[in-house]
């Protein structure tokens, strides 16, 4: 089956993804921080096909130890979302565009034959396209999704018979994890709901596209089964719901199930609207998400009930901009 390298493998998306790669018979090594604790790997500690490496992607000397014997990338490990890298744009840069030259030229060196690279939806900027389709010219906003654009160039500039990218322009994602979010759109509505009783929309008019963490895990396991000739230099937007804020409050409101829970709507600025056609990838690959923001917020609700979650609101684990805060990471 191979060796697979999750970059950021003990993050959101990651801590969901790892186990189902080791379930699907990959030998799977995971580079991370782990600065969201040690644990978010507990169910799959033990896996004999499992190697769990501390580390930080910008040290070069460490990529190429364990790069070695590699088959293929996933690489995850980012600062993750404006705030967060509006925070230090420099440490932001360093991370999520400095370090990915070097990763790319250490994996094909090592023989990388396949490297996927979880772009974001946010490189197109505000269109007002009725359909945002992969053809549409890019105009990032921000530093984050500028540099993630520019790390697809470098991407796409390497492609060869032996090496296979592939680029993935998720929507928001949403639903439980063991390295869970409580900063992405339906997660915190879904808190807010369960455990204050209140939500509070900022416009809600703007939309919102989403797709369920179990949807972009699977696709990812799937992507690694593909031929190279149906895979190599894509570019797929995954989404599923393009909904208004204030139509994913509702759906929140209605899973919950709380008659008390109510929606407050405030005035807010930034009418900022983005939405993404997924119909490339289901032409393509036939790829149909499973799983709706309803499902998200039901498994939300459930982890709630059972106690998964400890302190919603102030435990930083949930919340990176409060994390980034708190660690100072350089």
């Amino acid at each position: 089956m191979g060796t697979v390298l999750v970059t950021g493998g003990a993050g959101y998306v990651g801590s969901v993804l790892v186990p189902k790669l080791l379930h699907a018979g990959y030998r799977v090594k995971v580079l991370d921080l782990f600065i969201y604790g040690d644990d978010v790997l507990s169910s799959v500690k033990s896996h004999p096909l499992l190697e769990e490496i501390k580390g930080d992607i910008r040290n070069q000397i460490l990529l190429a130890e364990v790069l070695q014997n590699c088959d293929i990338v996933i690489h995850l490990a980012c600062i993750s979302n404006d705030p967060s890298f509006e925070l230090d744009p420099a440490l932001g840069k360093s991370i999520n565009y400095d370090s990915f030259v070097p990763l790319v030229n250490i994996s094909i060196k090592s023989g990388v034959r396949r490297f996927i690279f979880a772009s974001s939806s946010s490189v197109y900027g505000v269109k007002e396209n009725a359909n945002v389709t992969e053809d549409l010219p890019l105009e990032p906003l921000t530093d984050y999704s500028k540099y993630k654009a520019l790390c697809e160039e470098i991407l796409l500039s390497n492609q060869s018979s032996n090496f296979v990218p592939i680029i993935v322009r998720p929507a928001t994602v949403c639903g439980y994890s063991p390295r869970l979010r409580l900063d992405l759109t339906v997660n915190i509505l879904t808190n807010h709901a369960v455990n204050r009783g209140q939500i509070t929309v900022f416009g809600g008019s703007q939309k919102r596209p989403n797709i369920h963490i179990s949807d972009l895990t699977n696709l990812y396991v799937t992507l690694l089964g593909l031929p190279s000739e149906l895979v190599c230099g894509k570019i797929w937007n995954v989404g599923y719901q393009n909904y208004r804020v204030s139509q994913i409050a509702e759906i929140v409101k209605n899973v919950v199930g709380k008659k008390n829970v109510d929606i407050m709507t405030t005035p807010t600025e930034d009418l900022r609207s983005y939405h993404i056609s997924s119909a490339l990838i289901e032409k393509d690959l036939g790829f149909k998400p499973q799983y709706s923001i309803e499902s998200a917020v039901q498994g939300l609700v459930q982890a709630f009930r059972e106690n998964k979650i400890q302190d919603p609101f102030d435990n930083l684990n949930y919340h990176n901009v409060k994390m980034m805060n708190a660690i100072r990471l350089s």
